[in-house]
């Protein structure tokens, strides 16, 4: 992490108030890392007060407030947004992932409520600050947006929802100041993809298709999570960065 935050200005954020829904765990919890240590006051929220309670206790989190909301709840979210002084970025990286054999609708209609419509609930209500600030907001998708899956319906319906969004956003929220983009990530090592990393067989066919031949880790994610937040990507709007380490332009027979 420390090699990816010394390649920015270490003050770069020093004043701003960014807030990382799904900030307990996985990517959540590496963006919101990266951007405390660039001097950020940040506020990560998460639905499990014992990932929380967890994440308040370690010595890496310094710098950030764990506080629990639900992307569901769309009153919690907006008395919390009224109780921020000032709001400059909005990542939502909150998201589930649920097998979809056998097919279950309340489940798939549960994960396309907390992937979907709990990013949008978050950037409507934290639209007002936003404009104050022209400040911006980071979905979190995935490179599934760009491809299938036979196994995956829900994750890859929101997902690619949440892109579609992020473009209608953009024009939508534009003419505020407020920039609105995406990150893609790859295969990267997190809990929710322990059952494809975890299976010899299934994570060396991902590595073979990977141009830099390994899974991508967290904290690959930071940098380009970092350059959309600040003033270098003034004009950067309405975009997809694709972080796969080259999954997606292989063709999967070498």
């Amino acid at each position: 992490m420390h090699a990816i935050t010394g390649s920015f200005q270490k003050d770069l954020f020093a004043g701003q108030t960014i807030l990382v829904s799904g900030g307990s765990s996985g990517v959540g919890l590496a963006l919101a890392r990266g951007y405390a240590a660039l001097g950020a006051n940040v506020i990560a929220t998460g639905s499990s007060e014992q990932k929380l309670a967890g994440n308040r206790q370690a010595p890496a989190n310094q710098g950030i407030e764990f506080i629990r909301l639900d992307v569901r709840d769309g009153a919690a979210i907006s008395e919390r947004m009224s109780q921020l002084p000032r709001l400059d970025v909005l990542v939502n990286a909150a998201g589930v992932m649920v097998p979809d054999a056998p097919f279950d609708e309340a489940a798939y209609l549960d994960l396309i409520d907390v992937n979907l419509h709990g990013a949008l609930r978050m950037a409507l209500a934290g639209q007002p600050l936003l404009t104050q600030s022209a400040g911006s907001i980071i979905n979190i998708v995935s490179m599934i947006c760009f491809t299938g899956s036979a196994f995956m319906v829900g994750y890859t319906a929101s997902k690619s929802a949440l892109k579609g969004l992020t473009h209608t956003l953009a024009h939508r929220f534009g003419r505020d100041g407020i920039r609105v983009n995406a990150i893609a990530p790859g295969f990267h090592r997190t809990e929710m993809t322990a059952p494809v990393w975890s299976d010899p067989v299934v994570s060396d066919r991902v590595v073979r298709r990977t141009a830099l031949g390994r899974w991508g880790e967290v904290d690959d994610l930071v940098g380009p999570a970092l350059f959309l937040a600040s003033p270098a990507a003034a004009y950067v709007t309405g975009e997809t960065v694709i972080v796969d380490g080259g999954w997606l332009s292989g063709s999967g027979l070498d």
